[in-house]
């Protein structure tokens, strides 16, 4: 029988991710190269540093729009030639906005690469933006907004932040408000693009199957001539401390009461994440850096999960989870769930109170803590399979932080210790940071 030598300390410690190479061209556009020879495929990932956090009222939703625009017609690119290049090629492509950033990115098969970085060198700077577009548009967003307004869940997260932040950018969901919707004009929103968007703010992610040396040159070729443009993204106004706990009620469509609980949490690059992290794996079961999921965000509740077990299995709710969100500036950790048929809110809020103060008062099991690391494991290990799941997670550290900080925080995670967990809930947890958003439903519409 052939013995498996045990890997070195570090290598159990770095996530295992392709070689990535990377440059900066004049312009300030930022590119990272990530070729594997075996994929059938080749995606292209254009993440800009801009988000709803670099709107204000008045304008917001503008970075949703936009993203929304940038398929609308450039120069060589009129109105649905982008989705019939990529699609006739038997590719697939999207985008989608955040607070922090907005993505775009098309993969293809390998021998097809030249569209996709045809495209996107052609509407970075240049996407056209016409009244009559613009005015199109504004019927698509603001139905996607009326759409969203009808799930309890959105209008319940959108009250969470506007009562937890009254200074910082985070209080406005990135759909953007209603008014601001129906207001905004074509001219706004072509100058928030012409400002923002451009290569200082750009970061341009390839992955999968292609050629290094002839890509990197057409990567050069195509980008190069682009103007150096993009103003600041950083933002200026932090959030003053909170003081004592906001609360909020609302009612609408649904059979069974929901609510949403919110604490102040840390940035991603502050000291207090990995902690924050282990907190939000042994409650809800899964952290979103390290989700073994799909795609991008998480892999949904444990059932090993405290959350799930005290409230999912004992028939206090039907769905009951936490969520730790990393942002560049310090954001929430919020608990949510529904309830049961028959169950009331005041019972569920108490039921959460008491997981909570238990986590608090004695911390993980060592057990828990194993577990929620062997998933945190999983999560890295699974973290680069495919050209589109590379070149997203390599632009998601890239634009948030850098590309060197996943191996930094994941070496974080796995040496947190039970009791960096319990005082980390302790610090958490306190009620003078807490905002609690409650839903009671009408009757009418389901809840799912």
């Amino acid at each position: 029988m052939r013995v498996r030598a045990a890997l070195p300390e570090m290598a159990r410690r770095v996530v295992p991710r392709p070689k990535v190479d990377s440059f900066r061209l004049a312009n300030g556009l930022r590119v990272l190269l990530a070729p594997n020879p075996e994929s059938p495929t080749a995606s292209v990932w254009v993440w800009y540093r801009v988000g709803s956090k670099n709107e204000h009222p008045g304008i917001t939703g503008a970075s949703h729009w936009v993203e929304h625009m940038l398929f609308e017609g450039s120069p060589r690119y009129p109105k649905g030639a982008i989705d019939r290049a990529v699609v006739q090629v038997g590719g697939e492509l999207n985008a989608f906005t955040d607070t922090d950033f907005t993505a775009y990115f098309s993969t293809v098969p390998r021998d097809h690469l030249s569209i996709p970085l045809d495209i996107e060198s052609d509407r970075m700077t240049r996407a056209l933006l016409t009244d009559r577009e613009v005015e199109r548009e504004r019927t698509v967003i603001h139905s996607e907004r009326e759409g969203n307004e009808n799930w309890p869940e959105f209008r319940v997260e959108e009250e969470v932040y506007q009562l937890a932040f009254r200074i910082h950018p985070y209080r406005w969901d990135a759909l953007g408000r209603r008014e601001d919707i129906e207001r905004l004009t074509p001219e706004e929103l072509r100058s928030y693009y012409h400002k923002f968007y451009g290569t200082r703010n750009a970061l341009l992610v390839i992955s999968g199957g292609f050629d290094l040396r002839n890509t990197a040159a057409e990567v050069r070729r195509r980008f190069s001539s682009l103007p150096a443009t993009g103003a600041d993204v950083a933002v200026d106004h932090p959030e003053p401390a909170a003081h004592g706990e906001r609360r909020g009620e609302l009612s609408g469509p649904g059979t069974t009461p929901y609510l949403q609980m919110a604490w102040r949490s840390p940035a991603l690059d502050d000291p207090l994440t990995p902690a924050t992290m282990l907190v939000d794996t042994i409650l809800g079961g899964e952290t979103r850096l390290f989700s073994a999921g799909p795609g991008w965000g998480r892999a949904g509740e444990h059932p090993s999960a405290r959350l799930c077990r005290a409230l999912v299995e004992t028939g206090l709710a039907v769905r009951a989870t936490s969520e730790w969100r990393p942002r560049v500036y310090p954001g929430l950790f919020t608990i949510q769930a529904q309830a049961a048929r028959g169950v009331t809110l005041d019972r569920l809020e108490s039921a959460i109170e008491v997981v909570v103060e238990r986590l608090c008062r004695s911390g993980p099991t060592a057990q828990e803590m194993r577990d929620a690391q062997t998933r945190i494991r999983r999560g890295a290990a699974l973290a680069y399979e495919g050209a589109s799941r590379t070149g997203f997670r390599l632009g998601y550290f890239a634009v948030l932080h850098s590309s060197s900080f996943e191996d930094q925080l994941f070496q974080q995670l796995l040496a947190v210790r039970p009791r960096e967990v319990r005082d980390r809930a302790r610090q958490l947890f306190g009620s003078e940071t807490r905002v609690v958003v409650r839903y009671e439903p009408t009757g009418g519409a389901p809840d799912e």
